[in-house]
């Protein structure tokens, strides 16, 4: 486990710096490529040399650069102006508010269809959930969240069409989220509880006359977690990129919108932060995932 800490703190060096780098080696001037599209007066100019020390030397300025992001300084955005830590601070809870919920879902959903649709039992629906999620695997999220928002929203009345006032415009958004992951998961999910159904753990637990559903509860669903655990870690550090359209076709705010505002308007302090701020969650979910494989297999945590 102190060797994943380790690494992910070189995955972050590694995302910080490479971000910087990008900012610097840019073509054209490094305070234009900052001041983006907002206000440009010497005054500005003279702040954000100021702030990135653009007048020290180069190793001063990186230097310098890691050691205001330790201390959870990102800058200030001169579009917005205002400090960037603010600007993500009061857009993270939203994000969190959908990506949660749709994270829960994905998962749930894919229990569901693997479990149900698992070894030999019921080939008809096993055809049917491979072919939707087939489907949804690769239809584009924005897609998926236009056909939602004209069958609920625009015919049936049923959810709002934007914006986030209430429980009931969290509905389509979270669902949007949560069907990609929960197509692909399902895949991987019933393939692992096919070859656990095949280990002769399994043909021990029948003749001890366990029941179908047991045996796939109790034995066979552990052991096709772990390859499930290492992908849901990986798809849930992708709901940030997949919010940015999500929380755009449905008006919501959220760091998607951010990011999205920030890119068009050539926001780089922001749009460095957010590389940042997905490479944290990324490190965050991995090692999240390492401590769920010492849950569900107690042999991983014996000293190798």
């Amino acid at each position: 486990m102190l060797r994943r800490l380790g690494a992910g703190l070189v995955a972050l060096w590694a995302a910080a710096t490479a971000a910087y780098l990008a900012l610097l080696l840019a073509p054209g001037d490094v305070v234009d490529r900052i001041i983006g599209d907002g206000a440009d007066t010497p005054e500005i100019r003279a702040q954000i040399v100021r702030e990135w020390q653009l007048d020290r030397p180069e190793a001063v300025r990186y230097l310098d650069y890691l050691w205001r992001l330790l201390h959870g300084d990102l800058g200030t955005s001169y579009i917005l102006q205002r400090p960037v830590a603010d600007v993500l601070g009061e857009q993270i809870p939203p994000t969190l508010q959908l990506a949660l919920p749709a994270g829960a879902l994905g998962v749930a959903l894919a229990v569901l269809a693997a479990v149900a649709s698992a070894g030999d039992r019921r080939p008809w629906l096993r055809r049917v959930l491979s072919t939707a999620e087939l489907t949804i695997v690769s239809t584009p999220s924005f897609l998926i969240g236009i056909v939602l928002l004209t069958a609920f929203s625009f015919r049936l009345g049923l959810f709002p069409v934007a914006g986030d006032a209430g429980p009931a415009a969290l509905v389509l958004p979270a669902i949007t989220l949560a069907l990609p992951i929960a197509g692909l998961l399902g895949q991987v999910l019933r393939d692992g509880l096919d070859r656990a159904l095949a280990e002769p753990f399994v043909v021990t637990a029948r003749a001890r006359g366990l029941r179908d559903r047991a045996v796939l509860a109790r034995h066979a669903l552990r052991h096709a977690l772990l390859p499930a655990i290492t992908l849901a870690g990986w798809q849930f550090g992708l709901l940030l990129g997949s919010a940015v359209i999500v929380e755009s076709v449905f008006g919501r705010p959220g760091v998607g919108r951010v990011t999205l505002d920030a890119v068009t308007s050539s926001d780089m302090p922001v749009v460095l932060a957010v590389v940042i701020l997905a490479a944290a969650v990324h490190v965050a979910l991995n090692t999240l995932a390492d401590l769920a494989y010492l849950i569900v297999d107690p042999r991983l945590r014996r000293p190798a």
